[in-house]
């Protein structure tokens, strides 16, 4: 469909919007998550209104942001991990639907489907189907075994780097967000979780991973799956799925 489109508003939260559905990532839209303060232009009025579904893919404070999901109009649809609708029904939210990998959900137009992650707590990624479109939001993990059985998507949002000068176990960095599309094979990738949240003060101290995550996942990709176009959007940015 012509309007189908992603958005990046930034770390781990796009706007999806396909088949004529809105769906919200991972919300993160403050300007400061505990010590994290955001970089770049804040969300755009309305990113949270009018939803039909929120996605989230586990309970860290950088994709879970109780503030963020508080915008969210009351009565959207929160799909979630195993083990999060008990949190999230505490905290306010009348719709929480838990999905384990291989289960889905009717979201208006689309259906959602969770699949695997991995990344040291409950978590997984996300499949939204519809239009004859599929896009795959991977929110946290590392690589895993059957990652190739995703596939075929027209857009992967890959995460490849994290909020700080070093990344943890349990991500994706630019070389592994490559295998990754390597793997799977989208027509198209986004980068997320880069350049968005970083720690009071390093920013100015340590630049790069701010900015260079991205750069270095297209040119990776260029080498492991020179089929697969990497679309490199600055927070606030977006592109449809043509």
């Amino acid at each position: 469909m012509p309007n189908d489109r992603i958005t990046y508003v930034g770390h781990a939260t796009a706007l999806i919007e396909l088949g004529g559905a809105r769906l919200l990532t991972d919300p993160v839209l403050r300007s400061r998550v505990g010590p994290l303060c955001r970089h770049g232009v804040a969300p755009a009025p309305g990113t949270a209104s009018n939803l039909d579904a929120v996605l989230i893919s586990h309970l860290h404070r950088d994709h879970a942001d109780l503030p963020s999901l508080w915008r969210v109009d009351d009565g959207v649809p929160v799909l979630a991990p195993p083990d999060a609708g008990e949190f999230l029904a505490r905290q306010g939210f009348s719709d929480v639907r838990e999905l384990a990998p291989g289960q889905s959900s009717a979201v208006g137009s689309v259906t959602v489907i969770a699949v695997e992650a991995r990344h040291g707590v409950q978590a997984v990624g996300f499949l939204v189907e519809g239009g004859g479109r599929r896009i795959y939001f991977a929110g946290d993990t590392d690589l895993f075994e059957g990652m190739e059985r995703l596939g075929p998507v027209d857009l992967a949002l890959l995460p490849v780097w994290g909020w700080g000068p070093t990344l943890g176990t349990g991500h994706l960095d630019p070389e592994r967000a490559a295998r990754a599309a390597a793997s799977i094979s989208p027509r198209i990738v986004v980068p997320i979780h880069w350049g968005t949240l970083y720690p009071l003060g390093l920013a100015r101290l340590r630049p790069g991973p701010l900015h260079e995550p991205p750069r270095e996942l297209a040119r990776r990709v260029a080498e492991l799956a020179p089929q697969v176009e990497v679309r490199v959007l600055e927070p606030g940015e977006s592109t449809s799925l043509a």
